[in-house]
């Protein structure tokens, strides 16, 4: 019983929550400006979902730039006049497909540029180091900067522990 009222709560918790998605109806002139206000909806993306359309988001911007979008529409306004009117207000950000500008060519070339200079400072310092030499062979040779006496106890010191 008690599993009952809780599905119960939680289906009136779910649908309260579907229900609450706003819901736009508007009137088209033409079938035309109807499918261009599809298109350009699902073209134009929102500032402040980052990566959703403005006809999948339920930020205000989206909400504003959708009513935007249809009043340019009415006025008769072409698709590419409308896309260009938001870039110009919002940035090149709300398209998908941004143009080739110097700042978009940096952004595409500055990581391939910092990759190569990592691969290469890496390799450099792979070949500048050294070779390890054995242990066994640097103890086996004399130092040279030592005394008789300090040489025969270095011996004497190895010696006992290679035993």
């Amino acid at each position: 019983m008690k599993t009952m009222k809780k599905f119960s709560l939680f289906f009136i918790f779910a649908s309260s929550v579907a229900l609450s998605a706003p819901v736009e109806l508007h009137k088209f002139d033409s079938p035309k400006q109807e499918a261009d206000y599809r298109a350009l909806i699902q073209e134009l993306r929102c500032p402040q979902c980052q990566n959703n359309n403005i006809a999948d988001s339920n930020a205000t911007i989206s909400t504003d730039m959708r009513a935007r979008t249809l009043e340019l529409l009415k006025e008769g306004k072409s698709k590419d006049e409308v896309v260009d009117y938001m870039i110009e207000r919002y940035g090149n950000f709300v398209t998908y497909n941004p143009p080739m500008t110097p700042a978009t060519i940096m952004l595409w070339v500055l990581p391939l540029i910092l990759i190569a200079l990592g691969l290469g400072f890496v390799l450099r310092r792979k070949k500048a180091k050294p070779q390890a030499v054995n242990s066994s062979q640097n103890f086996a040779k004399p130092v040279q900067h030592l005394n008789q006496d300090e040489q025969e106890r270095l011996n004497q010191i190895l010696n006992k522990d290679n035993k």
